[in-house]
């Protein structure tokens, strides 16, 4: 079985510790069997291995989130990259294409469609597995997973079956109605749509064909910014006449806001925080060094990185989108496939960086035309490039690379390093990257 899980998205909802590169599928608040801190995206992959340890998962993404993917899954996960942020359709059709004429993927073969954030006990995945079976016997073309109900919901689509049977056919289709026409759907046995689709890759590619002019992978991503911009369900789902839907009657939180983030984050704070004994249902994760001390707070969610602060009530968390992108300030947390790039500090015509490596892992071999920097290692060892000159690095050394010059680091331990970037224009544009050295 092939899965497609659909992370795109943009950074507003989890702002601040979430922001343009880092969306809030990767902000490490849960735990794993294990006790350690993970991300959705790494839960849900974790989750995807556990029920089929043969299955092959592909990750449909924007290009700023792939070094965050590669970061915390590994360097061996599909990829597949859009050219911009679109909406569902988009990304699974180029997911689909890139299966069948870059994977060589066989089109009789399955392919689930899965989100990247829902929050799900182990039971739902192997729900999800279980599509495969209902795709090869082809009584449908589309196969829908459809989650029971908690309660009237105005934030969620709904599928309206046709029976109350575990499989059954699909009546129609609501995209979040009010909670009076919820109540009146739940009366009805209809059940929230997960966004989970499943059919056989030749069923999508031949609908793609009817639909898209284009010959391949290839020329499908040159034309992908104009692809319509809407939902898989809008312009597949809710069209297909050869449609059913699989009851899921599990635990499943699709985590959209802080509020929702607050119900099932591991901790009640991360980071150096201070609660007293009048705080109620109040969750707080500080990713400063500074602390942070709560006193009399109830229903409430703060967060603070280096991008920014928030403090709000619970329920008017839901709110925050609007506000947010009224900010215009650059993210300045970014993980990269080799670690972690933080800005401490920002003025005209400098900026100081910390950047984190891990052992064995390397920067890409670049230069910078408009700035000069200088490298301060503050732990760790490794080996330093400079237009080809290397040298070995430790606490203590400082690297100055003037504008032009070619250059990477190559971690044999953690390194830490602090990086003084320093020019009229310092811009992410600003690199140019090369052939690697060594």
């Amino acid at each position: 079985m092939n899965v497609i899980i659909l992370s795109g998205g943009s950074g507003k909802r989890l702002w601040p510790l979430s922001n343009d590169i880092r969306s809030k599928q990767f902000i490490p608040l849960l735990r794993n069997e294990k006790g350690e801190y993970e991300s959705m995206a790494q839960r849900v992959y974790r989750q995807l291995l556990m029920a089929d340890p043969n299955v092959q998962i592909t990750i449909a993404t924007s290009k700023s989130q792939v070094s965050t993917i590669h970061n915390q899954i590994g360097d061996g996960v599909s990829v597949c990259v859009e050219p911009s942020r679109r909406d569902t359709f988009p990304a699974i059709a180029l997911a689909a294409a890139y299966l069948h004429d870059e994977k060589n993927v066989d089109e009789s073969e399955c392919v689930v469609v899965c989100p990247v954030d829902p929050f799900v006990d182990d039971g739902y995945y192997q729900v999800v597995q279980s599509l495969e079976g209902l795709v090869k016997e082809d009584k449908a073309s589309l196969t829908l997973l459809g989650v029971e109900p908690t309660y009237p919901s105005d934030k969620y689509g709904y599928i309206i079956p046709e029976t109350d049977d575990a499989v059954s056919g699909v009546r129609e289709f609501c995209e979040k109605p009010d909670t009076r026409r919820a109540k009146e759907y739940l009366a009805q046995d209809a059940l929230w749509n997960s966004g989970v689709f499943a059919f056989r890759l030749k069923y999508l590619i031949d609908k793609l064909h009817e639909m898209i002019s284009y010959t391949d992978y290839r020329d499908l991503y040159a034309k992908y910014d104009a692809l319509p911009c809407t939902s898989f369900d809008y312009v597949v789902a809710e069209h297909e006449e050869s449609i059913q839907v699989v009851r899921y009657g599990g635990e499943w939180k699709d985590i959209g806001t802080w509020n929702m983030m607050a119900e099932v984050m591991a901790d009640v704070s991360k980071g150096n925080v201070i609660q007293d004994d009048t705080c109620r249902n109040t969750q707080v994760v500080n990713e400063l060094d500074v602390p942070i001390l709560c006193m009399g707070c109830k229903d409430m969610v703060i967060a603070a990185s280096c991008d920014g602060i928030l403090v709000t009530d619970k329920e008017r968390s839901g709110y925050m989108k609007p506000y947010v992108e009224s900010i215009r300030e650059k993210a300045r947390y970014v993980e990269k496939s080799w670690g972690t790039y933080t800005v401490i500090d920002m003025q005209p015509g400098a900026m100081t960086v910390k950047v984190t490596l891990t052992a064995g892992s390397r920067m890409k071999y670049h230069s910078h035309e408009q700035r000069d920097e200088v490298w301060n290692i503050v732990s760790g060892q490794g080996r330093c490039v400079v237009d080809g000159m290397e040298q070995f690095v430790r606490p203590g050394d400082v690297i100055s690379i003037a504008a032009g010059c070619r250059h990477t680091l190559i971690a044999k331990t953690d390194m830490s390093v602090i990086e003084v970037q320093m020019g009229a224009e310092i811009s992410q544009k600003d690199k140019k990257v090369w052939n690697q050295c060594c």
